[in-house]
């Protein structure tokens, strides 16, 4: 068999492609032989340039170095050059330009902390010396002229620039605080009271210190706690800021008393240091303190430990000798006239407690806080055991004073003024109360309190009336003294703390004693204007103005007696009772009525009935002496305290 075609063709591809291979080998032999011979050329070539690329690259080094050296050396040149700078501004010291002058100290201390940490650079540690020597110089300066600022700026207030920072209602209107009113009672002290129900009173603490000072002064306080002078500028300011404050107070009239020299103090003299003290108070917080707190944060704002420490040791001194005095007040023998000077002490540092909280913030001022509020307490307990006392003073006063007319009894009048002010004292009792009273409506205690001295008065009046001798002028005396109790409760706040009840009951007993006073004063004379023994066998007994007794049965001997028995009592009791008093003009018309309303229907009945059986004898207008309208017109004048001279 052949060979076909397709193998042939197969065959010479097979042979063709071996043949490229062959030669492909060839040439990559050929190729490798090539390169070798490169890479052994290449070799020797860089060996050649080797110490050339060292040299080049050592000469880059070095130009980089050598620019790093140039540019610290710059660096450096320039810290001397600014330092140069800054010794001349520091040698000039910070008086004519503070402002470039706390730069350069801020420069001062970069360019220590930069020789500080340049370790390794010489005369370096040389550097770093004489720029820490040249700041404590600097700083020096700085404290210096902290002290000079302060003590320029730091003058005490005027009275009057105080004066005209407060409300108008509080303003005295002498210029001084202790201006005395007609009363006798510092003007301050008399409108301070009216003045508390303003709430929204306008308070301007005056300017301490220039505005455009307190950023100076606060920039020397940041370089001196930055230096780490921190004890050296807390002393500064107490001594310049304390000093200021007390000559402040001084000028305003605040004195340092102790308990003793308040012991030995006439009251009118003390009354009015306690007014002025309530004016200083207010004064001292709202304005001085409230100021001093203003202008203590401003200088040391952002330094904390600083703040509350300066603001605590400037005020200690101030705040001290005017809490003295209320402790003084609050510790003395105790008197029912202190009462309410004692509730006007209470009343301003109940006022003044949530700002004294407020301005003396921090620990630093936590002793003045704390004596602030011990000072509230103890004046609470003193007017509360005062108040006791007065209740216990009242029902038994044991004064002598007698008032011979039967008028009001000074301690009536004494007791319903006490008692009157102590209703412009509401707000403030039930406060007091509150303090000690756990529970309970304060108006009820108050209404309590109030009915306890209005009954120690009624007790003690009882046991005054016991000392007349004549029984109608003790009833009449009663009757003067609730009726002035019943008047006085009914014109003012009282009787709707006592309520109508009170009122009628004691309307009841002015009443009684009113009845009491006619029944007894009148009841002799009215007897001998009955027909009783007037017949000429002694009978008979009715009374003036019947038809039983017959004239012609009467004894002209017995009727002359009767008239001249009337006549006798009569003019006594004119001669007495005109000089009695009666206050109230409607009870006083009152009770003439009442005794007209007996004596007069009965007198004219005697009269018309027997006056005939005197007209045939001698001188009837002997013994009918008077008519009916004399003895109206002589019982007007019954109850006016008229002395014997004064009577006809």
């Amino acid at each position: 068999m052949g060979i076909s075609p397709a193998m042939e063709t197969l065959t010479e591809k097979a042979n063709y492609l071996r043949e490229s291979l062959n030669k492909s080998k060839t040439i990559t032999e050929s190729m490798v032989s090539i390169l070798g011979s490169f890479d052994n050329r290449l070799s020797l070539l860089e060996t050649a340039m080797r110490p050339t690329q060292v040299r080049t690259h050592a000469i880059r080094v070095a130009h980089e170095n050598i620019d790093k050296t140039l540019k610290s050396a710059e660096v450096i040149i320039n810290q001397f050059d600014l330092y140069r700078k800054v010794e001349n501004r520091i040698q000039k010291g910070p008086h004519e330009d503070l402002e470039n002058y706390l730069q350069a100290v801020d420069q001062l201390r970069n360019i220590g902390n930069f020789f500080g940490s340049n370790k390794t650079l010489k005369r370096g540690d040389g550097a770093a010396n004489n720029t820490s020597s040249l700041l404590a110089k600097a700083i020096l300066k700085l404290e210096e002229e902290f002290k000079e600022l302060l003590n320029t700026y730091s003058k005490a207030v005027e009275p009057q620039q105080l004066f005209n920072c407060l409300p108008n209602s509080l303003r005295p209107s002498s210029g001084s605080p202790g201006h005395q009113g007609e009363d006798g009672k510092s003007q301050s002290a008399t409108s301070d009271h009216q003045a508390k129900s303003a709430e929204n009173t306008v308070y301007t603490p005056p300017t301490l210190i220039p505005p455009r000072i307190l950023p100076l002064l606060h920039n020397l306080a940041k370089q001196l706690v930055q230096a780490g002078r921190q004890q050296q500028a807390l002393k500064i300011y107490r001594e310049a800021r304390s000093s200021a404050l007390e000559e402040s107070l001084e000028k305003l009239g605040v004195e340092k008393l102790s308990k003793d020299d308040v012991q030995k103090m006439q009251w009118e003299a003390l009354e009015h240091k306690i007014g002025n003290w309530i004016h200083y108070m207010r004064i001292a917080v709202k304005l001085l303190f409230a100021g001093e707190r203003k202008v203590c944060d401003q200088i040391f704002d952002g330094i904390d430990s600083l703040k509350d420490q300066c603001f605590a040791e400037v005020t200690s001194n101030s705040v001290a000798m005017l809490l003295s005095f209320g402790e003084a007040i609050a510790k003395s023998k105790r008197s029912p006239e202190k009462l309410f000077v004692l509730l006007d002490m209470y009343e301003i540092m109940c006022e003044l407690q949530s700002e004294i909280e407020t301005i003396f913030e921090g620990k630093a001022c936590s002793e003045m806080r704390e004596s602030a509020v011990s000072l509230t307490k103890r004046l609470a307990q003193t007017a509360r055991d005062t108040f006791g006392d007065f209740e216990e003073a009242v029902e038994k006063d044991t004064t002598k004073t007698t008032v011979h007319d039967g008028t009001v009894h000074p301690l009536t009048s004494y007791v319903i003024n006490y008692v009157k002010f102590l209703f412009d004292y509401q707000s403030t009792l039930k406060q007091l109360f509150q303090e000690f009273e756990t529970g309970g409506e304060t108006n009820s205690q108050l209404a309590s309190v109030t009915m306890r001295i209005m009954q120690a008065l009624q007790s003690n009046l009882d046991m005054k009336s016991k000392q007349y001798k004549d029984p109608a002028l003790m009833y009449l005396f009663l009757m003067n003294n609730i009726h002035y109790m019943v008047r006085s409760v009914r014109r003012s706040e009282a009787k709707d703390l006592l309520g109508d009840d009170w009122v009628q009951r004691h309307r009841r007993i002015v009443q009684q004693n009113a009845n009491q006073y006619k029944r007894v004063a009148w009841a002799k004379i009215l007897q001998s204007l009955s027909t009783q023994g007037l017949s000429s066998s002694g009978g008979g007994s009715s009374a003036a103005g019947s038809d039983v007794t017959s004239t012609s049965n009467v004894s002209r001997a017995t009727v002359k007696e009767r008239f001249r028995s009337f006549n006798m009592q009569f003019e006594e009791l004119y001669q007495r009772q005109s000089q009695w008093t009666v206050p109230d003009p409607e009870l006083r018309e009152s009770l003439r009525l009442a005794v007209a309303e007996v004596l007069l229907p009965a007198y004219r009945s005697f009269i018309k009935r027997f006056g005939p059986l005197l007209d045939n004898g001698k001188n009837p207008q002997k013994y009918a002496k008077y008519t009916a309208e004399d003895l109206d017109q002589m019982l007007g004048e019954f109850f006016e305290g008229k002395p014997g001279e004064q009577k006809r």
